[in-house]
């Protein structure tokens, strides 16, 4: 494996594919706990035509209900599937934890998870990886202060297996790493890499260690491996991140006892293009003669560049240009789903289908939330992103006709960048409708 750094001078971004981001619980003033709960979700998307407008990113606090969780900070969660989080431990500023939750992100609701049995020791600063269908839990500082070396797995988080919860510790053969907290252990394929943490050292008068060391649970094996690097490793930290992106690794910030970082590293694989970014030096001349062997490809995509640069420059926002990735919105007269409740909405009315796609425009607009069927959210979500593509369409042609600068607008839609109607809440189709009834209106206006 290899690694390459780059350090942030003002600020980063990440992106994946993921539509939002669920932060659980906070440090406040004068040493408080808090149980907020915040989610980070696309609130705009904009796609015209070959254009994709720079996605817009908003943090809103969710009101959540049920087994509130107590006020704690160190505690580690992690996704089960697409719908749920589970929570483990943590520090409530007199005790350390060992208690079980699981929020359901679509009703927002909390269940504390009775478990039977033997409970691993109380602990914060620990890892929390969910693995097909356990929850495994490495290290930590637990009751007293230890820090510890111990792995747990939990069982009966998946409701469809009908299994009882309950911990069971883990003991792996291998060259397992030392004891630590405030690592961090991230999934990917056959393997769990485990990055960085601290630990004491010392026995007449401890200090704090700091690591910088990789150490691969290899799931065919099952045993504990090190993982040797090519290179020198990143300086040793704790309280970092550490993201999988396919076969890479993300490593970004942490503390080491004195300064705070925010460098940015990547971990790959020899044969990763990344890797032999590092090791390779450019040929001699390069940049004399890069435009002599620009290929008919790259000509093209620089005139494609230079082209929204200047769309840029005119209309003062910044657009990137889209991928084959993109989602396609199909034409309203294409949609099946659509036509199929727009027929059954005019009955035997001699209506064309562009005639009857108005009409149940029409019956959405004047619709109350409680009346819309859970078979029309899927039809009602594509057209509402139809609609935008085609206002935003309509927008930039004006733009690129006239010859005064202008913009596309502040108009936010929060559910443009939705891919699947799965990912809707109950209570947001009250917010739904509202923005589909403007849009409507702003149609007709257009």
């Amino acid at each position: 494996m290899t690694s390459l750094s780059m350090t942030l001078k003002t600020n980063c971004g990440f992106s994946q594919s993921a539509q939002a981001v669920v932060l659980m619980a906070k440090w406040v003033p004068a040493h408080e706990h808090s149980t907020l709960l915040y989610q980070l979700t696309v609130i705009c998307s904009s796609l015209v035509g070959d254009l994709a407008v720079e996605d817009i990113w908003q943090w809103s606090e969710l009101t959540s209900f049920g087994d509130l969780p107590s006020a704690r900070d160190f505690a580690a969660a992690s996704a089960i599937g697409n719908s749920k989080i589970v929570m483990y431990g943590g520090w409530d500023g007199k005790k350390w934890l060992s208690d079980v939750y699981i929020l359901d992100t679509m009703s927002l609701e909390w269940r504390e998870l009775s478990v039977l049995g033997t409970l691993p020791p109380p602990r914060c600063g620990h890892t929390s990886t969910m693995v097909e269908k356990r929850l495994l839990v490495y290290g930590g500082r637990g009751g007293g202060g230890p820090i510890m070396a111990d792995l747990w797995a939990l069982k009966g988080l998946i409701e469809e297996e009908n299994e009882s919860p309950g911990w069971t510790q883990l003991k792996l053969p291998g060259q397992a790493p030392t004891a630590r907290c405030g690592h961090t252990v991230t999934s990917g394929g056959f393997h769990l890499l485990l990055f960085g943490g601290h630990g004491t050292g010392g026995w007449l008068s401890r200090y704090d260690v700091y690591y910088n060391d990789c150490v691969v649970l290899d799931r065919v094996s099952v045993q504990w491996k090190r993982l040797a690097t090519m290179n020198e490793p990143p300086a040793a930290r704790a309280y970092h991140s550490m993201t999988s992106i396919g076969a890479r690794y993300l490593l970004f910030g942490g503390f080491d006892g004195k300064s705070t970082y925010g460098d940015l590293w990547w971990l790959v694989p020899e044969d990763d293009p990344i890797a032999k970014r590092v090791t390779a030096s450019p040929p001699e001349g390069i940049h004399e003669n890069q435009h002599v062997s620009m290929t008919s490809m790259e000509k093209e995509r620089q005139m494609q560049e230079d082209a929204v640069a200047e769309l840029q420059k005119r209309i003062g926002v910044s657009v990137s240009v889209s991928n084959s990735n993109m989602k396609k919105i199909v034409d309203e007269l294409e949609d099946t789903e659509l036509l199929e409740l727009a027929s059954k909405l005019v009955g035997e009315r001699a209506l064309s289908n562009k005639e009857a796609v108005q009409a149940l425009r029409d019956h959405w607009s004047r619709s109350s939330p409680k009346s819309i069927q859970l078979k029309e959210l899927s039809p009602l979500l594509r057209d509402y992103q139809r609609m935008i593509t085609r206002l935003q369409k309509e927008k930039l042609r004006s733009l690129l006709q006239s010859s005064k600068p202008g913009s596309l607008g502040k108009e936010t839609y929060r559910f443009h960048h939705i891919r699947n109607v799965s990912q809707l809440r109950m209570d947001d189709i009250p917010h739904l409708l509202a923005e589909y009834r403007q849009l409507v209106v702003d149609i007709a206006a257009d």
